[in-house]
């Protein structure tokens, strides 16, 4: 359904952020995209949204088509319209508006009215807490309920993509389990795609199909969730595993540098 086929990204003219990249989401699955700080995994999700136009940023090579449709050089409004909605890092809620409210605004790119009113119950059926919520300003929402949020936000537009940012980013990790659990019913319910992007790797390769790792602008391994789980380097460099599974540390290590085998 989403497919990335060998995208540049470039900054201002001139600073070279994604080199070659390229990955796809299948209809109803998740994928997840890991990588240290600064690999350029918001760049990516941006250049699909169409968000990086207003950073002065653009795809300057390859292509990003949306069920076979060409999307890149497209206005956020525009891709959004075409089914694919972004959930930013940060949580970025309307903290002056209502938690209603805030549906409401993710709800733009409808034309009628009852739309708007059935998917705001909808919202409500995944989030309960919400519907409680519905006449509370959404600064003052918790943590939590901000992510359940901003999610339901994304959910108004009827999407068929949703890309998803660092969404257990300050949370609990009881609260993270409960977000994952809502997305992968969302998934199967509502039968969405999603872009995983996220820093807690153990729990993007338990709720993901499929993922990629990126270090520096590029792709440099992907596989399933099952295989990536199960590769060492992995296991070491992002789930802080050795070879007997035990959890490392590094309290007593004065340098640690990555091999990066697969570079």
């Amino acid at each position: 359904m989403l497919s990335i086929n060998n995208i540049e990204v470039v900054y201002d003219s001139v600073i070279l952020v994604l080199r070659g990249v390229s990955l796809e989401v299948k209809p109803g699955t998740i994928a997840t995209l890991l990588g240290a700080n600064g690999a350029g995994k918001t760049t990516t999700l941006k250049a699909i949204s169409g968000v990086l136009r207003t950073e002065r940023g653009e795809v300057t090579k390859g292509a990003i088509t949306l069920g076979g449709k060409r999307i890149d050089g497209l206005r956020p409004h525009e891709v959004t319209q075409l089914g694919i909605s972004q959930v930013f890092e940060g949580r970025r809620v309307f903290e002056h508006l209502t938690t209603e409210e805030n549906l409401i605004a993710g709800a733009h790119t409808l034309s009628q009215l009852k739309k708007v009113r059935d998917g705001i119950e909808r919202v409500y059926a995944y989030f309960p807490l919400l519907k409680e919520r519905r006449r509370q300003q959404a600064g003052y929402l918790s943590g939590g309920e901000q992510q359940m949020l901003v999610i339901g936000r994304a959910l108004m537009s009827e999407p068929s993509v949703i890309l998803l940012d660092e969404p257990s980013l300050g949370l609990a990790p009881m609260l993270v389990e409960e977000i994952f659990g809502i997305v992968r019913k969302l998934v199967a319910q509502e039968k969405l795609s999603v872009l995983l992007v996220e820093q807690n790797a153990a729990m993007a390769l338990t709720v993901a199909e499929h993922g990629y790792v990126m270090e520096t602008g590029r792709i440099v391994l992907e596989g399933s969730a099952a295989s990536l789980r199960d590769n060492s380097d992995i296991r070491e460099f992002y789930l802080g595993l050795n070879e007997l599974g035990v959890r490392k540390s590094y309290r007593d290590v004065k340098h640690y540098k990555r091999r990066k085998r697969w570079l």
